[in-house]
């Protein structure tokens, strides 16, 4: 993985020269993602900004990535992310006449376009965003994945068009203000820490949003949707649907473990990260290597966990259970209060934006641990989005409720918002589940619980994902950690999406589908265990210091979040028993005191001018 940035000016004119300090001050922002290898690309009209992370072809994959033969056109290439269909594409491209000088997926992805223009993006199975310049056409193509896993975000600027995968990286460039206007504060105060989908939070900045591409030719930016979730008629048995889900989670990780640095996996006890850290470790065994798995905990989290609806079970005992089972070396990371408030700043720093808290703060520390070890890393994510693994699936009343199942709390977050702001927050979080709703593909004569479910998958698949995507891609990057998710290929989602429920429900357990499918491969008490959330510490101590924190802040007459929040609204927050969560359901109390935190220092940190 990698760090991209850029801009495109108007012809004419010394600005690329005239401005070389902003490109520096935003290769500096994006030098996290990628610690290896760094260059800039400039002519009149172009600076293009890269920062490696060397994965496949250590040497040879450098960019950026010029292609000047004469069917080329002279294109320039920043891309950052990784494909796993690397082989076949490489194949077919050679059997029309090209010819390849380097090992790398970087110049797949070059010749992808040589061939077939802005329909290579539906050639390559993989994470990426990336930036083609036609130098001589003076055009900019741009590209996001299907799912979303990788970032890039654009603002438009007097005719030109200045890129990056982060969010701070576009702030670095002197012609670009941190501004927060009404929609922002709405986004931060009724969707916080989620996000509308392509917004960008500040003014004028946007997201080129999954499964899109752009060109940017003459000033103008056009967008195309090349991908998106369509319903299909589905008339495999369920045997054949075992088979096939079996078979795309199976290749779906093993295209997912090349590569020529050190790969490890993400091990919880449950039941994603235990297929990943079991097929990963037959391959690595098979290949004569030792695979290293790595968990997260908290400091005496035996003596104050408490089992919940929401998280039954602690993940000890079940991680014991599957390191039994494996032939891998195991390291438990094991974080204690003071440094897991304390990142909640540094987690501003890598994800741009006010997150979730100390969900994001504790696999920040989980992935620095871990970089020490390891450069690519595997992960579980988006198993619940596509398998229905989440409560909001499986309880009819819940998944009937109207609004974002994970976010039922409008009417709490709008006690917080400042009186200068006359926004009615139901009514801008409802415009967006409505239009989620009538973009979701269904196709004709399904009942009602399944539309139901389809909306469900929708929902989820553009926003409570794009969250955990962005705090895994951000967490993890800021480390110079690649983190693949192989339950984020585009064939299980296409697949996954038109199965019927109850082929998803199999047995009535959550995600029964994928237990069946991987029967034999896990031991039976991690196979069949219970679905538990991400881990988050029980600790009192974690409350009582960021408790302390939000007091400190509330003695403050200068804090700029009372220009946003009502300072009466947090006082009451410090003494609060409300058991609606923020966001999901590992942001309580203690993780909304937090996110306020997070969000003055995030105000602070980037001089945002407040603008109503």
């Amino acid at each position: 993985m990698c760090g991209i940035a850029g801009q495109i000016v108007p012809k004419g004119g010394n600005y690329i020269e005239n401005h070389k300090s902003s490109y520096e001050a935003m290769l500096n922002n994006i030098l996290r993602r990628g610690p290896d290898q760094n260059a800039m690309y400039f002519d009149e009209q172009a600076a293009l900004l890269h920062a490696r992370l060397a994965v496949i072809d250590l040497e040879n994959g450098r960019q950026p990535m010029i292609f000047n033969e004469p069917e080329a056109r002279e294109l320039v290439l920043l891309y950052n992310g990784e494909l796993y269909n690397t082989d076949e594409v490489r194949d077919e491209l050679k059997s029309l006449g090209h010819v390849f000088k380097t090992r790398s997926d970087t110049e797949v992805v070059g010749r992808s376009f040589i061939q077939w223009g802005e329909n290579c993006v539906h050639k390559l199975n993989g994470i990426f965003a990336f930036a083609i310049w036609d130098a001589r056409e003076k055009v900019l193509f741009l590209a996001r994945d299907r799912i979303g896993v990788k970032p890039l975000f654009y603002t438009l600027k007097n005719g030109s068009l200045i890129f990056a995968s982060e969010i701070p990286a576009l702030l670095a460039h002197e012609d670009v203000e941190a501004v927060l206007d009404r929609n922002g504060v709405a986004e931060i105060i009724f969707l916080g820490p989620g996000r509308t989908p392509g917004c960008g939070v500040l003014r004028g900045i946007e997201e080129l949003e999954p499964g899109c591409f752009a060109v940017f030719k003459n000033g103008s930016l056009a967008k195309t949707r090349y991908w998106r979730l369509i319903d299909r008629e589905q008339t495999d048995s369920f045997r054949q649907a075992v088979e096939k889900t079996r078979f795309l989670v199976t290749d779906s990780i093993r295209r997912q473990l090349v590569s020529d640095v050190p790969v490890c996996t993400l091990l919880s006890g449950g039941l994603d990260s235990s297929i990943i850290s079991a097929i990963a470790d037959r391959h690595m065994t098979k290949i004569g290597r030792k695979l290293t798995t790595f968990s997260v905990g908290y400091e005496n989290q035996e003596k104050f966990f408490k089992a919940g609806k929401f998280q039954p079970s602690s993940d000890d005992d079940y991680i014991k259970i599957m390191n039994a089972s494996l032939n891998a070396e195991h390291r438990d990371v094991i974080i204690d209060t003071p440094e897991l408030a304390e990142a909640l700043f540094e987690a501003v720093d890598a994800r741009g934006l006010p997150g979730m808290a100390d969900v994001d703060s504790s696999m920040l520390l989980l992935f620095r641990e871990i970089k020490k070890h390891a450069t690519v890393g595997i992960s579980g994510e988006c198993a619940d989005e596509l398998f229905g693994g989440y409560p909001w699936y499986r309880d009819p009343e819940v998944r009937a409720r109207y609004g974002f199942p994970w976010a039922q709390s409008t009417a709490w977050r709008q006690s917080f918002l400042a009186p200068r702001f006359e926004i009615d927050g139901a009514e801008f979080v409802d415009e967006r589940y409505r239009e989620t709703l009538a973009d979701t593909d269904c196709i004709p004569g399904l009942s009602p619980e399944e539309r139901r479910l389809r909306e469900m998958v929708n929902l989820n698949f553009r926003w409570f994902m794009q969250t955990l995507l962005d705090r895994k891609d951000r967490m993890s990057m800021y480390s110079g950690l690649e983190v693949r998710v192989p339950f984020c290929d585009y064939r299980l989602a296409e697949l996954l999406y038109s199965m019927p429920w109850e082929f998803k429900d199999y047995k009535g357990v959550e995600k029964g589908l994928l237990r069946e499918a991987m029967r034999g491969l896990l031991p039976e008490a991690v196979l069949w265990r219970k679905k538990s959330p991400y881990p988050k510490t029980h600790n009192p101590s974690y409350l009582a210091d960021v408790s302390l924190r939000l007091r400190r802040l509330l003695e403050r007459s200068d804090a700029p979040i009372f220009q946003i929040v009502r300072r009466d609204a947090l006082e009451k927050l410090l003494s609060s028993t409300v058991s609606v969560p923020w966001y999901g359901q590992l942001m309580t109390v203690p993780q909304t005191i937090a996110y306020f935190l997070q969000v003055n220092y995030w105000l602070e940190k980037y001089s945002i001018i407040i603008d109503n």
